[in-house]
């Protein structure tokens, strides 16, 4: 029969403190896990085509590079400019024409339009002033002003305008990973009875993400198959993980399976934000756990479908797998356990 709480005996003074500090550890944590990103993050290193003539390509560039905002790489035409964002291989580009135009792709994210922005005036004010300086060295009256026209060949989906809600489905991703995979791990009991668990749940949980996402909100594009395989595969990567360190390690797997998806992996998936903007290396070292390897696939899959998402894929399949094996290596250690645990008790019975 449990006591009452009047007689229960009063918790120690250093277990209350230690209880109230180290609740307190765990809110500075969850602050800084959250909040880092955003302000640690600089621009930096963005990846840039630049096309037109080859002096003024060069020393746009030489410009450009100083700065340390950006990497410039060449493109031969504007064709080649437009080709090379559709692949994401550069988020923007400078095309050195008759007027210079900026390219950009909204579908990278609101921030990284803002600076395509601000490139375009740049170049704009650069290209008036060279102008009216060669007008006057001729002695002659200053051109027309140039006016840099900014084209977005890789805009966001009216139903997602400001690409809110692609950014948002990081964390649900993420979230839904670990439920997940803490219900099976306390819920169910046996290896091939948890693993069909975790393969039911991550086909409805997928149907449902995929219904909302893109049939309802509209922030999803493309093909719905491959984003439902994308997403649940997301899903697996992080429950099965906590799942397989449950059964390999105990209880305490299922916390540090918590730990690596919501305190390492998420606040560096560059779900919000480029990578670039992250502190080096640490956008790049994102891109290999699931929540940033989800984000950029799905990404991929709505909007540039013309992008290398072959890395993506396999960190996902990586993660799950790994998930899967480790379950299994906690299996047949339980197994071998039992086995052991039995023939001991066999053999006390039959010295007694």
């Amino acid at each position: 029969m449990s006591q009452s709480p009047a007689a229960r005996p009063h918790t120690r003074w250093g277990r209350t403190i230690g209880i109230a500090l180290g609740a307190a550890l765990i809110v500075g944590v969850l602050l800084l896990a959250f909040t880092w990103p955003a302000k640690t993050s600089t621009v930096h290193n963005i990846p840039l085509a630049v096309s037109g003539p080859t002096a003024q390509v060069a020393a746009i560039t030489e410009a450009l590079e100083a700065e340390g905002t950006f990497t410039v790489a060449p493109a031969t035409d504007r064709a080649d400019a437009v080709a090379q964002i559709e692949s994401r291989d550069v988020y923007g580009a400078i095309v050195l024409s008759a007027p210079p135009e900026v390219l950009t792709a909204s579908a990278n994210g609101a921030a990284l339009s803002q600076i395509f922005q601000a490139v375009a005036l740049q170049v704009q004010s650069q290209a008036n002033q060279a102008a009216a300086a060669g007008a006057a060295a001729a002695g002659q009256p200053a051109p027309p002003a140039v006016t840099v026209s900014v084209t977005d060949v890789v805009p966001l989906a009216a139903t997602d305008a400001r690409g809110a809600g692609l950014a948002s489905a990081a964390f649900p991703l993420a979230l839904g990973g670990m439920l997940g995979g803490v219900l099976v791990s306390l819920l169910v009991v046996g290896t091939w009875r948890r693993l069909f668990a975790l393969g039911a749940y991550t086909i409805l949980a997928s149907c449902l993400i995929v219904a909302v996402m893109q049939g309802w909100y509209g922030a999803l594009q493309g093909d719905a198959v491959l984003n439902l395989l994308a997403i649940a595969l997301a899903l697996l990567g992080t429950s099965s993980l906590i799942v397989g360190l449950n059964a390999a390690i105990g209880t305490a797997g299922i916390g540090v399976g918590a730990v690596i998806t919501l305190f390492v992996a998420n606040p560096i998936s560059a779900a919000a934000q480029p990578l670039q903007f992250l502190p080096e290396p640490w956008g790049a070292v994102g891109q290999w756990f699931v929540p940033g390897a989800s984000v950029s696939l799905l990404r991929d899959l709505s909007y540039f479908p013309a992008a290398d998402a072959l890395f993506p894929w396999l960190v996902l399949v990586g993660w799950a797998s790994a998930g899967v094996v480790l379950a299994m290596i906690g299996h047949f250690r339980n197994q071998e356990v039992v086995h052991v645990e039995g023939a001991l008790e066999t053999d006390v019975v039959r010295a007694a």
